[in-house]
């Protein structure tokens, strides 16, 4: 196979499953632990990669809640907000819906308010300076439990910032059912907001199903294990409910047990809408580059089928549809370009 990692750097893309913590690279983490000195986490970004490998789900989510805990004032919020932003134009990432759960930063002092002015002053920036829109997902922290998911529909309705456009479910999901968070997806959809909750990553497609019948589900977040339900295939290829990708993520935290056996393969060819996103991508040692070129690899994809992926991400993006067909007609530019030259 050629080498598509020049054509894949220069590609513009949108990334629709990313966490806004889990984007802090080694630099802005060790810069955060050197201003809360009283934190377990290393403030030497090469000690970082040993922080960083996981013995499974529970002990990513530890070591995903000590990073957490270094955000702890409005101006943390905004250096790692724009700092995210600015990795991602290095990887020509022009549009990005970035997972926020702003109840974990509320509920350890900062501010609401202050919180949402660090990361709508971000995102203007972010426009501005380095072309890159940012979109926010507010999500429910689900081990948190049922107090987190009230305060996380309330941050969401009542002090909607002009940048959120959609309402999510995160963390661990066994003996974390999906149903109970009904009435906080009810009211987030009600007042205009997307449903995207993870799903289906560490459980059966069950959770799936209930993340789309309960919770309203128009993407799944992860939903890896999908492919052993032929009928719940069917279902979201038919209804388009896309599927968020991410296959180094899910080797990291053992969701799945080999690369090779990434079942992408089974997805794409039962007709889902599948996109290509890179989740936490400095604790997984990745970027959405790097993501791309295994699903060239997993994929058998040429230039072509790399362009449709990233297309395949602004379809299943809640970007207006004039932004939509603008990407759209760049990536179609690029890769014509690519391949004339």
């Amino acid at each position: 196979m050629p080498d598509l990692h020049p054509f894949i750097a220069g590609l513009p893309k949108a990334e629709l499953h990313v966490h806004h913590v889990g984007s802090a690279s080694p630099r802005i983490v060790a810069e955060l632990a050197s201003r809360h000195p009283d934190s377990k986490v290393p403030t030497d970004p090469e000690a970082l990669a040993d922080y960083f490998t996981f013995t499974d789900f529970a002990h990513f989510i530890e070591v995903y809640l000590s990073v957490v805990d270094l955000v702890r004032t409005p101006d943390d919020v905004r250096t790692l907000t724009f700092e995210v932003a600015r990795d991602m134009a290095r990887q020509n990432i022009r549009y990005a819906e970035l997972t926020i759960t702003p109840y974990s930063s509320t509920r350890r002092g900062i501010d609401e308010n202050a919180f949402m002015e660090a990361i709508e002053d971000a995102r203007r920036a972010a426009e501005a300076e380095l072309g890159v829109i940012l979109r926010w997902c507010f999500d429910i922290p689900g081990e948190a439990g049922l107090e987190a998911a009230a305060e996380t529909a309330r941050l969401a309705v009542d002090l909607r910032p002009e940048g959120l456009v959609s309402f999510g479910l995160g963390g661990p999901e066994i003996g974390v059912p999906r149903p109970q968070f009904k009435p906080y997806f009810d009211r987030a959809r009600a007042a205009g907001l997307r449903s995207v909750p993870h799903a289906g990553e560490t459980t059966g497609p069950e959770t799936v199903w209930d993340a789309v019948r309960e919770l309203g589900a128009e993407r799944i977040g992860h939903g890896t294990s999908s492919t052993q339900d032929p009928e719940l295939l069917k279902y979201l290829a038919e209804h388009r409910i896309a599927l968020e990708v991410c296959p180094t993520s899910n080797i990291a935290t053992r969701a799945v047990t080999d690369l090779d056996r990434h079942p992408v393969k089974e997805m794409v060819a039962a007709g889902v809408l599948v996109t290509i996103n890179s989740d936490d991508p400095p604790m997984f040692g990745t970027d959405l580059n790097n993501e791309y070129a295994v699903a060239a690899r997993l994929l058998d994809l040429d230039e072509r089928g790399l362009a449709q992926l990233a297309k395949n991400a602004v379809e299943a993006s809640f970007l207006d549809e004039a932004g939509k067909a603008k990407l759209t007609a760049e990536i179609d530019a690029y890769t014509a370009d690519w391949l004339a030259r």
